[in-house]
């Protein structure tokens, strides 16, 4: 399949899907890949707000700047404007799923299923968790593998 468009989704796009997001969008270009790339929320608790500020932070020590983002919750048009969309964890996808219509041209995927095969399939939150490095680990491991699947060299 080819990807032309991408959209991470977590639950509230304050830190897992805009983080992936700026992964993403900076990885492509110093590979002069051309991919529009986007984050969402299933939930709307966060829409017009940065990113949580500890993940700004802990983006930032590794040269990835999420300040110019904004969250906001995903529509059902996503599933047309977008030809993958990567939901962080199970239940983004559940909620994903029952937002999608079968006539939707979107492909779904877990972010963790661009992760080796013994790894969990969800990408843990750190709002929660705390824990953002590791997050931030496993997102740059699940695009570089999302990078060579989806557009090899």
């Amino acid at each position: 399949m080819m990807v032309n468009s991408v959209l991470f989704v977590c639950l509230g796009n304050i830190c897992r899907s805009p983080t992936a997001e700026a992964i993403l969008r900076d990885k492509a270009t110093r590979r002069g890949l051309s991919v529009t790339v986007d984050s969402a929320g299933t939930a709307g608790w966060h829409i017009g707000k940065p990113p949580y500020e500890p993940m700004q932070v802990a983006a930032s020590d590794l040269g990835y700047d999420l300040s110019p983002l904004r969250a906001r919750q995903v529509t059902q048009k996503d599933f047309l404007n977008y030809d993958l969309i990567v939901a962080m964890d199970q239940h983004n996808m559940d909620d994903l799923q029952t937002l999608s219509l079968k006539t939707d041209t979107a492909q779904l995927l877990l972010m963790g299923s661009y992760i080796s095969a013994h790894m969990p399939p969800d990408i843990p939150d750190p709002y929660y968790t705390r824990d953002f490095g590791a997050t931030l680990e496993l997102l740059q491991q699940a695009i570089d593998n999302m990078l060579s699947d989806q557009w090899p060299i």
